[in-house]
């Protein structure tokens, strides 16, 4: 019997994309990574697999994550519009990084710094968090800040940018970043609240870039 075709796809690789065979999907991952890819049954399934995000397909043999029931969806609440929104995006990794904050509401953009070469997004999300909260203490605001990274929260409470990134001469100037708010963060006090971006149940964070 024939072995039955089955289509991957490539969230993140180079280049992303559908592709009708294990070999193509190898080409397209190989060297990348993080590279985010899943095999499905049908090119359907996989043609609306690309169009959502890999978090949604992480699970055993691709298959979608449940949904949040009405009784989770309730117990999260709707976010506080009181706030601003912060996110990073990253073409490769290392690759060029970006990161900016929004007003949560209006989506209006407060800052944005990048792009900047060989950063990564989780150092992005970092920058973009501690930038975010000194601009809240310099505007003597008392908005609460969401990122959807519990990664980059999980730095900015030990104050301390854990990424396993090497300096290079081409990101030199994003380590002088990285320096400067880890000194902030240890120089200076903030009561904001950092609260976790509940994507499952809001959706994209209003910061995001809209690449994937």
């Amino acid at each position: 019997m024939a072995k039955k075709q089955k289509f991957y796809v490539v969230w993140y690789g180079n280049p992303a994309g559908i592709f009708g065979s294990w070999e193509e999907c190898q080409r397209s991952i190989k060297g990348v990574k993080g590279a985010q890819y899943k095999s499905f049954e049908t090119f359907a399934e996989a043609k609306t697999a690309y169009n959502k995000e890999y978090s949604d397909y992480k699970g055993k043999g691709g298959k979608k994550k449940k949904s949040l029931t009405p009784e989770e969806l309730k117990k999260i609440g709707d976010p506080n519009l009181y706030s601003i929104a912060v996110d990073a995006a990253s073409s490769g990794n290392p690759g060029k990084m970006e990161y900016r904050g929004v007003d949560t509401q209006t989506e209006e953009q407060l800052f944005h710094q990048g792009p900047f070469e060989q950063g990564t997004n989780n150092v992005g999300e970092f920058l973009a968090l501690v930038h975010g909260i000194a601009y809240l203490k310099q505007k003597n605001s008392d908005r609460i800040i969401y990122s959807d990274s519990r990664i980059a929260m999980g730095w900015v409470k030990k104050k301390k940018c854990n990424t396993k990134l090497k300096q290079s001469s081409k990101n030199k100037k994003l380590f002088e970043l990285i320096n400067r708010a880890e000194n902030w963060l240890k120089k200076n006090t903030y009561e904001t609240e950092v609260v976790k971006w509940e994507t499952k149940a809001w959706g994209e964070i209003p910061a995001d870039f809209g690449r994937k």
